[in-house]
């Protein structure tokens, strides 16, 4: 597993979601022979005079203690962003939007199968995607709204990221595989800047069984990161992007520092940093105690 960014002089950030006590934390630093620890909140340190990248062993042990490492450039703030681009289902909101709706149809199982093996790269996301999709022909589209009111719920911590973006004046951009139904609501809610999905067909108040244009694959995932990059005339290191699947890949590897959550072990052994422990709370605290 790739615990962090691999940079000169890199700080190692540790992290643990209640709090991190002095005897693990120590014996992280002699793990990986770090010279200095500083806290800079109870649930967080940095240690430095780290060599990158880090040992499987120093990466086991912190799991074992149930925290997470990264490690990050000295100096990076977070206002030194300019975009923050967030996958939705199982990253920015708890549940897979596509099986909660499955769930409506009774064949919750069998799409959630599928979408298992697809964000573990074992199929094409496309062609997944048009086979679940298919799987919910006839249902009324009032199904779409019980799922939105009564199972979707943001991802402890989703809230601090999205302030802590809206302080630093930082853009915040959803995309999403999943369906413009719920990132358009997600949009008007958080006020996020950008929102993209697929959009699903709907004839006579049911689902047609089919999408509307081209999906939002890998791919294109990665293209709307560089249009909005772009369109705000950003460098490609002040671009943070966090996914789950593999079809996130694409757009964490196109950002400076693409973050895999609680992610599927394809994309954790890739990402630049993997969260595994803490809530979305645990990318702000990637560049607590940065004040330079």
């Amino acid at each position: 597993m790739r615990c962090g960014m691999t940079h000169s002089e890199p700080i190692l950030v540790v992290q643990a979601p209640s709090s991190l006590d002095d005897a693990p934390l120590d014996r992280l630093a002699r793990a990986c022979g770090a010279n200095n620890i500083l806290r800079v909140s109870p649930t967080a340190a940095r240690l430095s005079g780290v060599s990158a990248p880090l040992s499987d062993e120093t990466c086991a042990l912190a799991e074992q203690l149930g925290c997470d490492l990264a490690l990050m450039p000295a100096g990076l703030r977070f206002a030194d962003l300019g975009l923050v681009v967030s996958d939705m289902d199982s990253t920015l909101i708890t549940i897979e939007c596509i099986d909660e709706i499955a769930d409506m149809q009774g064949i919750k199982d069998k799409v959630a199968a599928i979408t298992e093996r697809s964000m573990r790269g074992e199929l094409d996301f496309s062609a997944s995607l048009r086979e679940r999709v298919s799987l919910l022909a006839g249902l009324e589209e009032s199904a779409l709204e019980r799922v939105w009111s009564e199972r979707l719920a943001l991802t402890p911590g989703a809230r601090t990221l999205i302030d802590t973006c809206h302080a630093s004046n930082v853009a915040f951009m959803l995309v999403s595989g999943g369906f413009t139904f719920f990132t358009d609501r997600l949009k008007a809610q958080l006020g996020l800047d950008y929102a993209f999905a697929n959009q699903l067909e709907v004839r006579d108040g049911r689902l047609t069984g089919r999408v509307i244009g081209d999906i939002v694959d890998a791919r294109a995932k990665r293209d709307l990161l560089v249009r909005v990059r772009d369109e705000l005339g950003l460098a490609p290191g002040t671009v943070l992007a966090v996914g789950d699947g593999a079809n996130d890949l694409a757009m964490l590897g196109e950002a400076g520092i693409g973050v895999a959550f609680r992610a599927k072990p394809v994309v954790r052994r890739q990402a630049d940093v993997a969260i595994n422990h803490m809530g979305l709370d645990g990318i702000v605290g990637l560049f607590a105690g940065e004040t330079s």
